[in-house]
């Protein structure tokens, strides 16, 4: 069978895309998605993410890792597929939709900006060194001086499989603060299990994790990370984040076929 996909990227953060509203695709072949994932015997990406049909909203996200398991929320990937909704006519310039995580809303503007309202947060663990909170995915956030020297892959595996946060792990993210309200980012990705170009549950969790620790006062964030800039916003009360949007660019790569 000769499989139509489209390839799309927020900021490096590389995805497959698949419309998937007749419901033909394989979900339960862990084996095949990792191989569309795999960036040498395969399409290659980050993640595979589905386009499904949901019976109140525009459309329902299923998304995959690498590993070809199906994962937790993926925010650059939520984005991308707001674009692919758009280039399919599913949606115009708002879209709800339905991810792991629940309800999500999100608007794009004629140059594929995305700005998608991601999950409240409030349970957030502060320690000495670093942050832990869940945006939709599970994050763990550390202050670092030397950013730009710092073996991503390694030190964040280390972190991601220690007794911390046991059999399921987390996403870690290494953070050196530029200005008051600017942050660069480094991503260590569970499901990946390595250092993506930027990620955007993590964006948010750094943005959030940098307003509660006291780093910035402002509750509008630039995250600079490796694929490039985006912007978070939110509301602050009492500790509880709500109304927190993750916004950049989500941008059509090519469209191709494959057989599986």
């Amino acid at each position: 069978m000769m499989l139509t996909f489209y390839k799309y990227e927020g900021t490096g953060n590389d995805f497959v895309m698949i419309d998937n509203r007749t419901e033909f695709f394989p979900k339960a072949n862990v084996q095949l998605i990792e191989r569309l994932c795999d960036r040498r015997f395969g399409i290659g990406a980050d993640g595979l993410i589905l386009l499904e049909n949901h019976p109140q909203y525009d459309f329902k996200m299923v998304y995959y890792n690498s590993d070809g398991n199906e994962s937790s929320m993926c925010g650059n990937g939520g984005r991308c597929l707001v674009a692919f909704a758009k280039q399919m006519g599913v949606i115009s310039d708002t879209a709800e939709f339905e991810a792991v995580d629940g309800y999500h809303f999100a608007t794009i503007d004629s140059e594929n900006n995305v700005a998608l309202q991601m999950k409240d947060v409030g349970a957030i663990k502060n320690e000495a060194h670093y942050t832990f909170l869940n945006t939709g995915s599970p994050h763990h956030v550390e202050l670092i001086t030397d950013l730009e020297n710092l073996d991503v892959k390694s030190e964040g595996a280390k972190i991601r499989y220690s007794d911390l946060y046991g059999s399921a792990g987390s996403n870690v993210n290494f953070v050196n603060q530029i200005a008051n309200d600017i942050f660069a980012v480094r991503t260590y990705e569970r499901g990946v299990e390595d250092e993506t170009l930027s990620c955007g549950t993590g964006a948010t969790a750094v943005a959030i994790a940098m307003h509660q620790t006291g780093k910035t006062k402002n509750n509008t964030i630039a995250i600079k990370a490796q694929g490039g800039k985006l912007k978070v916003n939110f509301e602050e009360n009492n500790g509880n984040y709500t109304k927190v949007f993750l916004i950049g660019p989500a941008t059509f790569v090519f469209e191709g076929k494959i057989k599986i």
